[in-house]
């Protein structure tokens, strides 16, 4: 088991699911993270999202003589949730520091030696229907799943999430479970806890489970096709939600920091150029948010703004202008310095908490199949330089997609 701040090692030897340990003798809570490699964009064709449904029910079956995991977690003061992600899939709890290690075995057990019921995987179907269909009412969920299908039309990275909802109805148990075994249980594990001391006997119980897969899933199968850059159509006549993106570099390309330096200079912080263009000098906004994403072949950044319809045409050439003076040199080095700061900041606060320290961790090691650790993204962060800032702003400018929701009839 690693102690804390211990950088996981790299040879093939090593445990699996791999664990590492990051210790604070002053808390009171354990917070356990399960990292697969393993997400959307293997869902079979004609089958999107299995991987959202299997996420469900992982933590939703009850086992013989107990509830469902997340029932039980709860029934104890502690909280719980999953997640799917287009590469990983990350399960979690946060509890009382002495409940840590019933917690992780019934938490293994529950992903690990699931015990599939018709009657929940039915029940579970419907209720992630149901959220895909309040996703589809909502368009600035709507927008950006347009808009990854037009950076990568046809290609698995380009598919939603959460699931199509006409393939979602027609999926049965044994879909599901056909998936689980042969592409779910293979993948690369990881297990990351945070808290006061390690939680005994975790290496045994690793040990009663059989080893994942050991390394990465997602070699690229299909090469990347040539993004959709038409221009959007006209906003519908209420509100416009417009989502502004592009490719970045993939999860071991060079210089992918330099975007999510960009996501601060045109994010919501009153410190960034975009909200002084769009709040104080033009007030055309009050809800926008950018980031940037890293997967296998490509990442994708992102700037989603909501505006009036007829603001949609100012809102596109700020954003242009922005990054042409991002890209041309005529932003001042204080701003890249404020913007790498507040990028730092924002992962010093996340890592802060708990749960999240474990969820982060989780995520960056993709399942143990590579490095990572705050300290180190902290590090990478500070090295972003502006001329790097302006040539992803330069990149960005020169393939932007863009689309908008709703549109008009």
């Amino acid at each position: 088991m690693l102690a804390a701040g211990e950088i996981p090692p790299t040879t093939t030897e090593r445990i699996r699911p791999q664990v590492v340990s990051l210790l604070d003798p002053n808390l009171e809570t354990a917070s356990v993270c399960l990292s697969v490699g393993y997400g959307a964009r293997l869902d079979p064709q004609g089958r999107c999202g299995v991987a959202h449904l299997l996420e469900h029910l992982l933590f939703s079956l009850p086992k013989p003589g107990r509830p469902s995991f997340a029932e039980w977690v709860e029934r104890r003061g502690g909280t719980t949730n999953a997640e799917t992600g287009l590469e990983t899939m990350l399960f979690y709890a946060q509890v009382a520091a002495e409940d840590a290690q019933e917690t992780t075995a019934m938490m293994l057990d529950a992903v690990l030696d699931p015990v599939f019921d018709e009657r929940v995987f039915e029940l579970e179907r419907e209720v992630v229907v149901k959220e895909m269909v309040t996703a589809a009412a909502d368009p600035a969920d709507v927008v950006q799943d347009v808009v990854f299908e037009k950076l990568f039309p046809g290609h698995p990275i380009g598919r939603p999430i959460g699931g199509r909802i006409d393939e979602l109805r027609t999926l049965t148990s044994a879909d599901v479970e056909k998936e689980y075994r042969a592409r779910f249980l293979t993948g690369p594990m990881a297990l990351v806890v945070v808290g006061p001391r390690p939680v005994d006997g975790i290496d045994d119980l690793l040990g009663t489970f059989p080893d994942p897969g050991t390394g990465s899933p997602f070699a690229p199968a299909l090469p990347l096709p040539a993004a959709d850059l038409t221009p959007p159509g006209p906003a519908g006549p209420d509100f416009a939600w417009t989502c502004f993106a592009g490719r970045s570099p993939a999860l071991d390309g060079a210089g992918k920091e330099a975007y999510t330096v960009l996501s601060m200079l045109l994010g919501s912080s009153p410190s960034s150029l975009l909200y002084r263009k769009l709040r104080v000098e033009e007030a055309l906004s009050y809800a926008f948010e950018s980031w940037s994403r890293f997967y296998t072949e490509a990442g994708v950044w992102r700037l989603l703004v909501g505006v009036e319809p007829e603001a949609v045409g100012r809102l596109t050439e700020i954003v242009d202008g922005l990054l042409t003076d991002l890209a041309e040199g005529r932003v001042p080095d204080e701003e890249f310095a404020v913007a790498k700061r507040k990028a730092e900041m924002r992962l010093v606060t996340q890592g802060e908490t708990p749960v999240e320290r474990a969820r982060l961790t989780a995520l960056g090691i993709r399942g143990g199949t590579t490095d990572w650790s705050l300290d180190q993204a902290r590090a990478a962060l500070r090295a972003v330089t502006p001329t790097q800032v302006s040539h992803a702003a330069a990149t960005l400018r020169g393939n932007l997609t863009i689309a908008v929701r709703p549109e008009a009839a």
